[in-house]
């Protein structure tokens, strides 16, 4: 695939900046300020993730640190209250961390950073080892893919598949990531299954299948017209 990124490791950044348990609090703030990153992963024995420490880990001490005359609004925020009190990596890590395996596949990296809600996911082995880092930035370099690059891969393991004999050529165009297919072909209850296998291809933003079912039999209906392309609901990211 020329190189095309498909799992974690292959976008992950391998150089990690990482806390032990016992890292003060203002030996983190030099760090992130050193480094201009926003969070870092918590170690333990130098190599098992047992949290990360953000930013937004660090912002309750200041905004707790003349006190809140508002005793409800302590207690709601019972768990910033506490992050305010922590002088260590230990004590102000948000954990267990949310992490990934190295070789999982990026659209369920993507997954769980949002369901998540995080920024960044620490990447680890079987044993909870660091092995990278990987960001929504990262994440995103799959849709730099050449165009030429994702039609090969849909003529091969798409087309070829599906449709190793249509009735007229199947032309897949693609442009900017957006995925065009025209053709005839001898069975339209396939169509939705090819929008969602070339909707899972790496790089491809939208996909349009105007493939047409077979022609009608003029000597069974003369007025009937050719059939057209087939009509398939876009979903998400998708056109007919």
């Amino acid at each position: 695939m020329h190189g095309t990124p498909h799992i974690v490791s292959d976008v992950m950044t391998r150089t990690v900046v990482a806390l032990g348990r016992g890292a003060t609090f203002k030996d983190i703030v030099k760090t992130m300020q050193r480094w201009k990153v926003s969070a870092m992963p918590v170690l333990e024995d130098g190599r098992l993730v047992v949290g990360v420490v953000s930013e937004a880990d660090l912002l309750p001490k200041e905004a707790f640190r003349d006190g809140d005359p508002d005793r409800y609004t302590q207690l709601r925020r019972l768990s910033d209250l506490v992050k305010a009190g922590g002088v260590t990596a230990e004590e102000l890590m948000t954990a267990p961390a949310i992490t990934v395996l190295a070789d999982v596949p990026l659209a369920q990296a993507a997954r769980i950073m949002a369901r998540g809600r995080v920024k960044r996911l620490p990447v680890v082995d079987g044993e909870g080892a660091l092995q990278g880092i990987v960001s929504r930035s990262d994440l995103l370099k799959v849709f730099l893919r050449d165009d030429e690059d994702i039609a090969e891969e849909i003529r091969h393991e798409v087309v070829a598949h599906l449709f190793p004999e249509p009735l007229e050529p199947i032309r897949v165009e693609v442009r900017d990531g957006a995925v065009k297919l025209t053709g005839r072909i001898g069975d339209t209850t396939l169509v939705p299954v090819t929008v969602r296998l070339v909707r899972a291809v790496e790089g491809v933003v939208d996909v349009d299948c105007a493939l047409a079912g077979p022609p009608r039999r003029r000597d069974l209906d003369p007025d009937a017209p050719d059939d057209g392309p087939t009509a398939q609901p876009s979903g998400t990211g998708a056109g007919v």
